[in-house]
Order: C-alpha cells, then structure tokens, then sequence
C-alpha cells in the first residue's frame, strides 16, 4: 500500500496528510454551522479555529516526539516532518482546549459552550483522520491470521494494508474510527435535546472517547509509554473523570437554567 497519494512536481502529497486535512474541513464545516444557530461572532470564530489549529497540531507532534524521542535525536528535522506519521491526539486535544480556554477569556465568551460546539466536529474529525493510519500502516494492534480479517468481512484493501511484510494485524484504527462515528451520531442527537444543559455534549465526549480509547489501546502494540504504563490510557483515565465532574456540574441548578439550546449572541467586537 502506497503512502504517497499523488504528485505535484517533486512534492509527495501523503494519504496520511490527506485524511488529516479532510478531518478538519469536515470539522470546521460542522463548527461553523452549530455556531451559526447559536449566532455566534463569524470573525471569533474565524480566529479562534485558527489559534485552535495552529496550537493543537503543534502539541500533538510535540506530545509524540516527547515520548518517542529516540526516533528523532539522531535526526531532529525528521522532528518536522508530520506527514511522515505522529500526531498524537491527546497532545491537541490538550494545547487546543487549554487555547480555547484563554482566548475565550480574552473575549468574555463562555468557553464550556464552544466546547460543547466543537466537540461534535473534533469526534468526526479523529474518526476521519484514522484512516491515514491505515495508509502509513501505523497505530494497529497485534498479530492475527488474515482468517481473522476476512471473518468480520473486511474489505479487502483493508486486509492488504494491514499485511505489514507478510504478517497481519488488528485494523485498531477501524475500531476506534468505528466507535468515534457512532459517538458523532448520538453527539448529534444529545445536542438537540429540549434540556440540554451547556457542557453536557463535551462532557460526554471526554468520557465517550475516552472509554473506547482505553479498550482499544490494550489492543496497539506501539502505544506511548510512561514506565510500564500506557499513556493513552492514563491520560483517558483523567479525560473520564473531567468529564463527569463537567456533566455533574452542568446538571445544577433548575431545568430551565444555564440551557445549551438557547441562543445567546456573544458580544465580540472587533477593531
């Protein structure tokens, strides 16, 4: 299986950049239409998913290159080469909520409620980006017989891209891509509901993820570690708790209080 997508010239356009970039235009598509119904300002929101961008792709090659250092002290540029794979997703999902919080701040706009606006498109976002996995042949589980693969019907480029030099493994970026669209689809309809209370939609996809994460993870055998621990899973531990104290939160108050549904226009200004 090819990593490379196509040509432009002596440029190599990688299928790993390619469901990357079609992650977050997916994403952002999603957030501008949600923020939209809650009119929310077009230009914070603009500059917002740049900063947003810009500080999360940088913290999840950093968070990667952390714990794999060794790949990379006998040749820092590789360090700068994101197309080649490692993007570590808990590493952007860290540096982009810690930007959303302080620009948020900035702004005086409730950042619990562009949480709640952005998760849905992060979860369709890291289900679409997966897919890069299969093409750089990365991020899979542990051996199986192609038996296995063909068992659960899988189609068949599947099977061949996780034949890495004769040996077959568990599609893991399947599973989770899997278990993240179905998280998108009741975001969907959580979303929508009459009561929905603000940070119950991005409370439930820090637990939601998290607990797929955790299940997939003892599956990969070239997981992040920290000692013997793996460190996805630590770092989902954490996500799982964070995200029910937000839903117990969240639940406080009357039913009528603190509502997600309801449109309150946020008062930026832009000079």
């Amino acid at each position: 299986m090819s990593k490379i997508a196509f040509h432009i010239g002596i440029i190599e356009i990688h299928w790993y950049s390619i469901m990357i970039v079609l992650g977050i235009l997916t994403a952002i598509f999603l957030i501008y239409k949600e923020a939209k119904r809650h009119d929310i300002n077009k230009e914070f929101l603009t500059n917002l998913i740049f900063y947003v961008l810009l500080f999360g792709i940088i913290g999840a090659r950093i968070y990667y290159v952390i714990f794999n250092f060794d790949e990379y002290a006998y040749d820092l540029l590789e360090i700068f080469k994101v197309w080649h794979g490692g993007l570590a997703i808990h590493g952007g999902i860290i540096a982009g909520a810690l930007t959303l919080i302080i620009y948020c701040k900035k702004w005086k706009v409730s950042a619990l409620k562009m949480f709640d606006i952005s998760s849905v498109g992060l979860i369709i976002a890291q289900a679409i980006g997966r897919w890069g996995n299969l093409f750089n042949q990365e991020a899979h589980g542990g051996v199986v017989t192609r038996a296995f693969l063909e068992k659960y019907y899988l189609p068949k480029f599947i099977i061949e891209g996780m034949n890495i030099e004769g040996v077959y493994y568990h599609p893991t970026f399947l599973y989770e891509s899997l278990w993240n669209i179905l998280g998108f689809i009741i975001m969907l309809f959580l979303r929508r509901r009459r009561y929905n209370k603000t940070g119950e939609v991005f409370g439930f996809y820090l637990i939601w993820y998290s607990i797929g994460r955790i299940f997939i993870e003892q599956l990969r055998t070239d997981s992040l570690m920290l000692g013997t621990m793996k460190v996805a899973q630590l770092v989902s531990g954490v996500m799982i708790l964070v995200g029910i104290i937000i839903i117990i939160i969240s639940k406080r108050g009357d039913v009528f209080e603190n509502k997600y549904n309801v449109k309150e226009k946020e008062k930026v200004k832009f000079k």
